[in-house]
């Protein structure tokens, strides 16, 4: 019976992070912005006794984030480093750019510790331009909204080592899908110049390139 019992707690409880809190002074106003990003308006509840609630959710993403009146009492403006992640991060800055957002040009941060222009970006410095070795987790673009509450666009191709179950690996969108196959094209083709023949069964390559990549193993030779 002891041993039933201390396997059943040793397993994980899952919890799913689904909600982030926005602080906004004009709901209506936070409602637009939101909406003109593309987001998908899940509910605006309103309640007898002032209470509303406005839930959205960026394309793609498993959590949400909520605003409204009597939902906080955060100062407006004050939600910094808010990470949206994104697989193409020039595409992403050109979508948000072509709806009449401000946004930053790409940017990445620099490996040294020199200042704090970007605190939730770990206290380094802006660098222009994307990462020069297109690494995951390093390069950014920056917007806000109207109230403040600041956002990064950050591009992650390949996760870290352990981050993704190789059998539950999906992709959020026929964008993210599409970004994968280019990049398994192009790293193809150096693996066809080394074999020095076509590559009658490109599609399993191209596959366990694109499962691998998620998952952050190593790539096939």
């Amino acid at each position: 019976m002891t041993t039933a019992i201390n396997s059943e707690k040793a397993r994980p409880i899952n919890m799913k992070l689904e909600v982030i809190v926005v602080p906004v002074s004009d709901v209506d106003r936070a409602k637009e912005f939101y909406a003109s990003l593309g987001w998908r308006l899940d509910a605006d509840f309103a309640g007898d006794d002032g209470y509303r609630v406005i839930q959205f959710t960026p394309p793609g993403s498993g959590a949400s984030v909520i605003f409204g009146k009597n939902v906080t009492d955060a100062e407006p403006g004050s939600a910094q480093g808010l990470y949206l992640i994104v697989s193409d991060i020039e595409a992403a800055r050109e979508d948000v750019r072509r709806r009449g957002v401000a946004i930053s040009e790409v940017f990445h941060a620099g490996d040294v510790h020199a200042g704090d222009d970007e605190p939730y970006l770990f206290g380094r410095l802006r660098v222009g331009g994307a990462d020069p070795e297109h690494r995951s987790y390093r390069s950014y673009a920056s917007f806000s909204d109207p109230d403040g509450n600041g956002w990064l666009f950050q591009e992650v191709t390949t996760r870290l080592p352990g981050r993704i179950d190789a059998s539950t690996t999906t992709f959020a969108s026929v964008a993210d899908l599409a970004s994968a196959f280019r990049r398994a094209e192009a790293a193809h083709g150096e693996y066809e110049k080394q074999l020095g023949r076509r590559d009658e069964d490109w599609p399993t390559w191209y596959a366990e390139y694109m499962i691998r990549e998620q998952t952050g193993e190593p790539q096939p030779a």
